[in-house]
């Protein structure tokens, strides 16, 4: 895992336009170039540049792809995967025949799906009237006993079936009983006076017949969905007996896309083809290599240092570990980190795992949520096909390291389903809330808020620690020394900090009276006017427009002043706000508490059910709190520190790039 963004090179190449092709697939197979526009060379040349026309439009392959897709999909098979693109077998696609291949499998399919809904409808309807019959709900039944007069009893079925209804035969062999819902007696009147239907006299009768119904719902519910899942067999069964064709389109249609993807950046001379793009430092022999090979040596091929372009446009590869990809994506949902600064995602997984470590702390119900996440990622790794539920593959990994992390929480505090089985390592959570004497350094719940008011300011200096680590790096001098977030500052923040726990340190009489203190604050806030002037003087040596003195001075007196409110205010919110990861932590207690004392009044098995569920309601409530909470504190305290946000993500185009897919 990299410390840092992994450095890059602007490769810019040209090559004979009869080769170009070669270098495509060369460039495709190796998959580590994120193609940019020609923006850089000079206008004049431009206008001997040319695009080449695309012979399929990139909407007609896509299309034809989620057309392939949807049909493995309806057969129940795995969608390819990028593994599966060689592009020793990509050809030029012909989608007529693709077309006719897919409407000639439709045409065979089209009967087993029109089977396939009506048996859906049937088993829709019959669920219908067995839930209104069970909960007795018989208001929303039209339910009739009598004989047919006209016609065929089993074609009065067969239409009271594609109406959600049903025909039963009574037992006694000479009289029907007709079932459907009330909300279709508009429907079923009319066929049953089709069918010349006479109401039955027999009190008896109508008095059984709900429950002869009830048991022939049943068998004709086991029927229908035996009957739906057959149909379901004989479709899959035809899909998979194309899937190997229906494979090969869809990795050609892959293909073809990728390669226009790479086409569409390429400009064309009569004779040459010229592209540029970025490259990872590390792959840049690679690239040269196969460059060169594919184009059989007729080639130039010329390297930008990074240093040499605008760094905004330069993207962002951010190497980090599978293993960590729950944690990658809390900063990827964030925004994407600038280049050349410090890789976010460790600080990120450190930060969040030791939050709700604090705020949720407890051995046994940290082991339900490893449970619940490794049972998730066994579901959704034995059903690839599954999508996405509450409980997401991300969030089953997540489970893997919130769990962990909570029962370390709980083996530090002795807390194990909120019972003090063994021995707390750091202290005991439980008797500090409860104000039960431990006899160690923590002692009650001003303590408990302390430890969490030092640990934010641990962040916070972390975050101006890699604030500073990025801006050196980026030679950024002025927002380095002079900015709030730069070394004044944390210079004030220091002192803010100094001069609080002296406040504390006195029972809260005064605060410390330090000569030094004066010019400690004084000067950094005198120095924070700075940077508004010389920002400007800046501006103009580079050509920016010149303001009067005036606007210069207003504008820098208005930035400073902002600047001074945030240093106090935002610092000061910031660091309490880690005060809430002692709140959750303590209403974790009390809520465990609370149930502990239900049950034990309660007692017996009532006792049980009562610590069992208070026990769930704790792990959703305040497992989810937690985790929302640890996210809020990152992204708001810490972020806020050293995160740009000004970054473009690296999206290299190969086998392996993403794509889109119909859900």
């Amino acid at each position: 895992m990299n410390l840092f963004t992994r450095p890059m090179k602007l490769l810019t190449a040209v090559v004979l336009e009869q080769m170009s092709d070669t270098v495509i697939k060369a460039l495709l197979e190796l998959g580590v170039m994120d193609f940019v526009s020609i923006k850089k060379i000079d206008p004049r040349q431009m206008e001997k540049l040319s695009s080449r026309p695309i012979s399929i439009s990139k909407a007609a392959l896509e299309d034809m792809r989620h057309r392939v897709e949807a049909v493995l999909r309806q057969g129940h098979c795995l969608l390819p995967s990028s593994d599966m693109l060689d592009v020793k077998n990509l050809e030029k696609p012909d989608l007529e025949s693709y077309r006719n291949m897919l409407d000639n499998l439709g045409k065979q399919l089209a009967t087993l799906k029109d089977k396939q809904k009506n048996f859906n409808q049937q088993l829709l309807g019959l669920q219908e009237l067995k839930r209104y019959i069970g909960d007795e709900k018989l208001e929303y039944l039209d339910l009739r006993v009598g004989v047919v007069g006209h016609g065929s009893p089993e074609d009065l079925s067969e239409k009271l079936i594609s109406l959600g209804g049903l025909l039963h035969k009574t037992e006694e062999g000479n009289s029907y009983i007709a079932l459907a819902l009330r909300r279709d007696s508009a429907q079923v009147s009319p066929l049953l006076d089709k069918f010349e239907w006479t109401e039955t006299s027999n009190a008896e009768l109508q008095k059984h017949a709900f429950i002869e119904i009830s048991s022939r719902i049943d068998k004709e519910y086991l029927e229908a969905a035996a009957h739906l899942k057959q149909t379901e067999l004989e479709v899959d069964e035809i899909i998979k007996k194309q899937q190997m064709q229906l494979d090969s389109m869809w990795c050609n249609l892959r293909l073809n896309e990728l390669c226009n993807q790479i086409r569409s950046y390429f400009s064309y001379t009569r004779n040459t083809t010229l592209f540029s793009g970025w490259v990872p430092v590390d792959q840049c022999d690679s690239v040269s290599e196969a460059i060169t090979q594919a184009s059989e040596g007729q080639c130039v091929i010329e390297w930008t240092g990074a240093e040499e372009m605008p760094r905004e446009e330069i993207p962002v590869s951010i190497h980090t570990p599978k293993a960590f990809s729950p944690f990658q994506k809390m900063v990827d949902n964030y925004n994407t980190p600038e280049y050349g600064s410090v890789n976010p995602t460790i600080f990120v997984m450190v930060a969040y795992l030791v939050m709700f470590a604090l705020m949720f702390a407890d051995v046994g119900q940290g082991l339900v949520l490893l449970l619940i996440g490794l049972v998730g990622r066994f579901d959704y790794k034995k059903n690839p096909l599954k999508a996405d539920g509450m409980i997401s593959r991300n969030l089953c990994n997540l489970l893997l390291y919130l769990g962990s992390a909570s029962m370390v929480g709980g083996v530090l505090f002795g807390s194990y389903f909120g019972f003090s089985l063994f021995p707390a390592v750091w202290f005991n959570f439980d008797r500090v809330v409860n104000g039960e004497a431990t006899g160690g350094v923590i002692k009650d719940v001003y303590s408990i808020l302390g430890i969490t008011v030092k640990f934010g300011i641990v962040i916070i200096y972390l975050g101006l620690l890699i604030n500073w680590v990025n801006l050196f790096r980026k030679k950024a001098w002025l927002k380095l020394t002079l900015d709030k977030n730069g070394l004044v500052g944390g210079w004030l923040f220091a002192v803010g900090l100094y001069m609080g726990f002296g406040y504390v340190a006195t029972g809260y009489k005064q605060f410390p009276s330090a000569s030094w203190l004066t010019p400690a604050i004084v000067i950094p806030i005198v120095l924070l006017l700075f940077p508004g002037f010389i920002e400007y003087r800046i501006s103009v040596k580079k050509g920016g427009k010149k303001h009067s003195i005036v606007a210069v001075t207003m504008d820098a007196f208005m930035e400073w002043f902002i600047n001074v409110l945030e240093i106090f205010i935002g610092y000061l919110s910031n660091t309490l706000s880690f005060m809430r990861v002692a709140g959750l932590g303590i209403a974790h207690v009390s809520l465990m508490t609370a149930f502990k004392e239900l049950a034990g009044n309660a007692g017996g098995f009532w006792g049980i059910l009562i610590f069992i569920f208070g026990n769930l309601l704790v792990i959703a409530l305040e497992g989810l709190s937690s985790g929302i909470q640890a996210l809020r504190l990152n992204y708001y305290e810490f972020f806020s520190k050293y995160f740009t946000g000004k970054g473009v993500a690296y999206e290299p185009v190969g086998l392996r790039s993403p794509f889109s897919v119909n859900k």
